[in-house]
């Protein structure tokens, strides 16, 4: 593999707008990430949570560093990630900061239990990741936030939660994985393989 250097400052500037119109078309599976301990926890609705490795189970999940949560998670060293099912989309909409609620305010309404690192999990998410902070890589406005998974907490639901073009979706595995089957035997039979 060849790695080509280039110049970073000799390349014509992207603009903010371009840039968000462009990962417009990217669609997010819904996470709300979870920090804290006790009566101090906050928690923010991400859709930046990727797989790291399998072996060790690891995963990032990047953060503006001005958000609240990244300084809970900084502290305690540990993070929750929850997987939003479809019908979560309050809970997205709370934790995004819809209503005005903050820290330990955007909890009531939805069932927690406590992990062993001491972060809140959701009961009903998709999945439900107790996460113990590795490393954090400080970059531009954001922090990645690589964490050791140290529990997995999988419900057996399969519709979830997703952001795409600026707005909530929901993808449900059984109906939407039939109609992508369609649409993908119709374009193939009409191309004629």
């Amino acid at each position: 593999m060849n790695i080509v250097p280039c110049d970073l400052m000799s390349e014509i500037p992207v603009s903010s707008a371009d840039f968000r119109g462009a990962m417009r078309h990217l669609t997010g599976g819904v996470s709300v990430i979870t920090a804290g301990r006790g009566k101090d926890i906050t928690g923010m609705t991400v859709t930046s949570v990727a797989s790291f490795s399998v072996d060790p189970p690891t995963l990032l999940v990047s953060i503006n560093r001005d958000a609240s949560s990244f300084p809970v998670i900084k502290r305690y060293g540990a993070f929750g990630v929850n997987m939003l099912a479809a019908d979560q989309l309050g809970v997205a909409e709370r934790f995004a900061g819809k209503g005005g609620l903050k820290g330990a305010d955007r909890f009531p309404g939805s069932q927690w239990v406590t992990a062993v690192s001491g972060v809140p999990l959701l009961v009903g998410a998709l999945s439900a990741v107790d996460c113990e902070v590795e490393e954090i890589i400080e970059r531009h406005s954001h922090g990645i936030v690589i964490g050791r998974v140290r529990s997995v907490r999988n419900s057996t639901r399969n519709a979830a939660l997703a952001y795409w073009h600026g707005q909530y979706v929901a993808v449900d595995q059984g109906e939407d994985a039939a109609t992508l089957a369609d649409v993908s035997v119709a374009a193939r039979s009409r191309r004629g393989v």
